[in-house]
């Protein structure tokens, strides 16, 4: 019995240790769209884009162009983290189920999805506020991106308007690869 404590022990401090080492960006434990609970520091050390969706906005055709850029650099170490919000135009008005049902029969989305937040200035997501504030760029509409060095410590965001696998994204996500 005494073994089993000083393994869970040494686990414990093992894996305080490792959320120590995620950097600021990703040091968020948050909730899938299916309700699970999930830590963000399992994308430590990879090349993330951080995207706000919303099912009812003219761009969301680029779940598509997302879901295409994970599955092609994600054996790369390259994720997309999509985070729903209903913040703009009343765009993502359904419940996480709806949402996760959505994704998945229209776009086939695989990528991780996390629970409705307010992406806005002032709103609850913490993954947003961080970049936001690191960047000086808030999301200003429905897919806003964020993507982040395999450090999490240079962020560059990108408008709505920017497609996600356009030359200008893929490139930048083949050098960060890279590095």
């Amino acid at each position: 019995m005494k073994k089993i404590m000083l393994t869970g022990l040494f686990l414990g401090a093992f894996s305080l240790a490792a959320h120590a080492a995620c950097s600021g960006a990703i040091n968020h434990k948050l909730t899938t769209l299916q309700g699970q609970p999930a830590d963000l520091c399992e994308y430590q050390g990879k090349v993330v884009m951080v995207v706000n969706t919303a099912s009812y906005c003219g761009y969301t055709p680029q779940y598509k162009a997302l879901e295409a850029i994970y599955e092609k650099y994600k054996v790369q170490g390259f994720v997309v983290l999509g985070f729903p919000a209903n913040d703009f135009g009343g765009q993502e008005p359904g419940s996480n189920a709806e949402v996760a049902d959505f994704c998945e029969r229209t776009y086939k989305v695989k990528f991780p999805m996390f629970s409705k937040s307010s992406v806005v200035k002032g709103g609850d997501n913490p993954v947003i506020t961080e970049l936001a504030t690191k960047t000086g760029q808030w999301p200003e509409w429905n897919f806003h991106k964020y993507l982040i060095d395999r450090s999490g410590k240079n962020v560059i965001s990108y408008s709505s308007r920017d497609n996600p696998a356009s030359p200008e994204v893929t490139n930048q996500i083949e050098k960060l690869l890279k590095d």
